[in-house]
């Protein structure tokens, strides 16, 4: 098998070693796969995606991706770069996403390839990464949603969710939601948008609360520890104006467990 033909060839500028940076928007079912991250011994996305691309492509390949998501966390819009050799001047995309789905589809799916700009990097170049986060607030479970949404019994106040989400905006210390890193680096993150809404009234769509956040980067479990402070405030167990306070806190201890990871997806990557 071979991405490199006659047909619609593409071509593009060189990286070092006369190989194409390809650019791949990828989108993936996380259920089963232990995060994007290739690891010895484990089932990632990347790894499992990167082994497909060498059997097409007919050498090893190093993946790069916008943002190496956990065990059990989808994407809708993950982005990755490659550098592939090209024979003969000539590369086939759309044979590459063919021959890569029908060996990955459904759990991951590549849903465009095309040639980089000269310097592109999938994370480097990233200007922004949105999340979205579904939680299922119905008193009885969605099979069809087990794996994509939080199932929650209690009954959520909407509102209050969503004035909690005001104070996230802006530049913060977001030591409170996330892990800390070994070396001690900094967890400042700024937050361009956060919000919540409601699903459309389609097919069961009237009980899934969706949370939404687009910021520059995100620390360890920042949105999942977001997402389940956010729900305790719909349940009432804390309050939308204290959302404030716990962020300047600095303080794991000031919120809630981390939502299970299932209901989060990578969205969107803004370059």
């Amino acid at each position: 098998m071979t991405l490199f033909g006659p047909d619609e060839p593409t071509t593009g500028p060189s990286e070092p070693g006369g190989r194409v940076r390809v650019r791949l928007t990828v989108a993936y079912d996380g259920t089963g796969f232990h995060g994007f991250a290739a690891q010895p011994g484990q089932t990632t996305v990347g790894g499992t995606l990167a082994e497909a691309i060498e059997k097409v492509v007919g050498h090893a390949v190093s993946l790069t991706c916008a943002g190496r998501t956990d065990s059990g966390v989808h994407a809708w819009g993950q982005v990755v770069h490659a550098d592939l050799a090209p024979a003969r001047g000539r590369l086939d995309l759309e044979a590459l996403v063919r021959s890569c789905n029908a060996m990955l589809a459904p759990a991951i799916v590549v849903r465009e390839a095309a040639v980089a700009p000269v310097g592109f990097d999938a994370r480097r170049s990233a200007v922004s990464r949105r999340y979205r986060y579904s939680v299922l607030n119905s008193p009885t479970p969605d099979p069809f949603l087990a794996t994509t949404a939080w199932h929650v019994e209690d009954p959520l106040d909407l509102r209050a969710m969503e004035q909690a989400s005001d104070p996230l905006l802006g530049e913060h210390d977001f030591s409170t939601f996330c892990r800390r890193h070994p070396d001690g680096g900094s967890l400042v993150r700024r937050v361009f948008d956060a919000s919540w809404t409601r699903g459309d009234g389609g097919l069961g769509e009237e009980e899934v609360l969706r949370f939404e956040i687009e910021a520059g980067a995100f620390c360890h479990q920042m949105v999942r520890s977001l997402v389940g402070t956010m729900v305790d405030i719909g349940r009432g167990r804390k309050r939308a104006g204290d959302m404030a306070a716990i962020i300047r806190a600095t303080d794991r201890a000031a919120a809630s467990q981390p939502a299970p990871a299932h209901g989060l997806c990578l969205w969107e990557v803004v370059y």
